[in-house]
């Protein structure tokens, strides 16, 4: 399903939007070496709970995943990059950390990722990755406006990450958004431009710009739905929901 939203949704989404961005700024400001995984989903809960607002994941059971999910945001560490089960683990220094959450407010979801270093360390592999995706998504969204189309948005994310030598994986990539968190059309990390959907006003797009530094390969974790590189390398992940209009992309999940 393709969903055009009405002016009245896109501000809720709006709202949606900026309590995602709270709660990702919020839970990457407190965490430090040492913090558990599980109190970065317990901060996510309690954040959530105090809006008024609906977890996204902890009843979402898709094919992909051994649901449901059980927990409030996908925490990914390392080599982790996608649906990372949060579970009893102290970050250390120099881990890459991905926050990834969506939630749903007023009857319309948002989504955003963040990738981020914690502690002092500041690894030149992991910082490589992670501003290569915050391009890539800059790109995707600079290249989403009005009578665009989808495989546009595919080859402006797909031409900064395959620049700056990453290898693409297409199983999982950005998607439509709306009254439910995932729906058409999916927006694939790489593609040819002047292909597939074309953008119209009140189509809102979680884009998701992802890599794994050697391969293009994923594996599932022994926990169902944690997803990881099959090398072993370190991973990153950036994303944004944006809504279209008459004027080009707006971003929603942008830290107030």
């Amino acid at each position: 399903m393709i969903e055009i939203l009405k002016p009245a949704e896109v501000a809720r989404a709006k709202d949606a939007g900026a309590l995602v961005a709270r709660i990702l700024r919020t839970a990457r400001n407190r965490t430090t070496v040492g913090t558990n995984l599980l109190d970065i989903d317990r901060w996510a809960r309690e954040m959530i709970d105090e809006a008024g607002a609906q977890s996204c994941y902890v009843d979402y059971a898709p094919s992909f995943g051994r649901g449901p999910f059980g927990h409030y945001i996908c925490t990914a560490v390392n080599d982790a990059v996608l649906h990372g089960l949060p579970h009893d683990y102290a970050l250390a220094d120099g881990d890459l950390l991905t926050l990834d959450l969506a939630v749903s407010l007023g009857g319309v979801a948002a989504d955003s990722a963040i990738s981020f270093v914690v502690g002092e360390s500041r690894p030149a592999e992991s910082v490589a990755l992670i501003r290569a995706t915050e391009r890539a998504l800059e790109a995707g969204i600079a290249a989403a406006r009005p009578g665009a189309r989808i495989g546009d948005i595919s080859h402006a994310i797909g031409s900064v990450l395959s620049a700056a030598g990453y290898p693409i994986n297409t199983e999982f990539g950005g998607h439509g958004i709306g009254s439910t968190m995932h729906q058409d059309p999916h927006v694939a990390n790489t593609g040819q431009p002047g292909r597939g959907y074309k953008l119209r006003p009140g189509l809102l797009l979680a884009l998701e710009p992802w890599v794994m530094a050697d391969t293009d390969e994923l594996v599932t974790d022994a926990d169902g739905w944690t997803l990881r590189s099959a090398t072993g390398c370190r991973t990153a992940h950036s994303e944004h929901t944006i809504a279209i209009t008459d004027k080009g992309a707006e971003i929603l999940t942008l830290p107030g």
